[in-house]
């Protein structure tokens, strides 16, 4: 004969009780912190092996490939790493003179332009701007996805501290180089230059060197219009503040 437990609930009912909805509500996030944590120490490590080892496909990279293989079956990613100082010096000043004239010398974030992005954000009513600096453009190429929203912009400036903390400015130049999308399924500046102008990133002019980063911002529009008027002017104005880009040495 088996006695009934007392108040009617057996050892298994009590405990499943106590361990009632505010626990799970800890559990689970408790969870997503050591998952958050875990992710974070990924990037880090990552990182730190990047400062010897080039990074082979990145997040918008595989992305794009998945992209491509249901819009454009017949298109493939064009990327050829080539070293630092395989790249033109004048496609090195265009971009900094057009997207982070201050790269050298910043720690990988410019408040002001943060700030102003976020003041014209406010102002549209949605996520348009980023104020993003190349460490910041790197940071989001390698890791995140084009997703516009807050959360991935904090996690974007976390990356890129990662980056300024183990590297210095001109690994991370090139690196984003060697990365950054100019085009439908192209990244880099080789690939770029053969892609566009028949030649390689060494031999690139200081006129197609403006072109280039004119295009950085919305590189699969200017791939579909090329004789764009805007493009041609915008790189007119980079050309002419190319002499006073500083290089990191």
């Amino acid at each position: 004969m088996t006695t009934a437990p007392i108040g009617g609930r057996t050892p298994r009912t009590r405990n499943a009780a106590r361990f009632g909805p505010a626990r799970w509500i800890i559990y689970g996030v408790s969870v997503m912190f050591i998952a958050a944590l875990a992710t974070q120490l990924y990037f880090f490590v990552q990182i730190g092996i990047w400062t010897t080892v080039n990074p082979g496909e990145t997040a918008f990279m595989r992305a794009d490939a998945w992209t491509l293989s249901k819009t454009h079956p017949g298109i493939t990613l064009r990327r050829t790493w080539v070293p630092y100082d395989q790249i033109s010096r004048n496609l090195k000043r265009a971009i900094i003179a057009s997207e982070d004239a201050n790269f050298v010398n910043n720690n990988g974030f410019e408040t002001d332009a943060i700030l102003q992005a976020w003041e014209k954000n406010k102002a549209r009513g949605k996520m348009a701007f980023g104020g993003s600096t190349i460490s910041q453009q790197l940071a989001r190429n390698l890791f995140l996805s084009r997703e516009k929203s807050y959360i991935r912009k904090a996690e974007e400036l976390v990356i890129t501290g990662m980056l300024e903390f183990w590297m210095d400015k001109e690994r991370i130049f090139e690196i984003y180089l060697n990365s950054v999308e100019w085009g439908n399924g192209v990244y880099g500046a080789e690939a770029a230059a053969q892609y566009y102008f028949k030649t390689s990133a060494s031999k690139l002019t200081a006129g197609q060197s403006a072109r280039l980063a004119v295009m950085l911002p919305r590189p699969k529009y200017f791939d579909d219009h090329r004789n764009s008027a805007y493009l041609s002017q915008r790189a007119g104005v980079i050309a002419r503040r190319m002499g006073a880009a500083e290089l990191p040495q």
